[in-house]
């Protein structure tokens, strides 16, 4: 699990790297009142600067205790199994798991 995490966090910190270089050439790309010659460099240069895992869809959220890719809470940050965990001990608060 822990390659995973060094895995994903390095596709992260990649994507932070270019991601003003991706923004500038798309808007020089898309924007029709340049020339054509312009739009046509911006466009190889976006194609040069688009690693594969620096896009921002190779992200993958995981749990922050155990690296759990599934059933992951976007708020919290942890997988659902810990969740429940931490809810059951009262570790979360403004949560607290009904007891019978």
């Amino acid at each position: 699990m822990k390659k995973h995490l060094i895995s994903d966090k390095k596709k992260r910190k990649l994507s932070l790297k270019y991601e003003n270089k991706r923004i500038i050439l798309k808007s020089i790309y898309h924007n029709s009142n340049l020339c054509k010659t312009t739009r046509w460099n911006a466009s190889l240069l976006l194609t040069d600067y688009c690693y594969k895992n620096a896009t921002k869809t190779r992200f993958v959220n995981r749990c922050i205790f155990t690296g759990r890719k599934g059933k992951f809470r976007q708020y919290y940050r942890f997988s659902r199994l810990i969740f429940l965990n931490l809810a059951r001990n009262g570790l979360i608060n403004g949560i607290r798991k009904s007891t019978w």
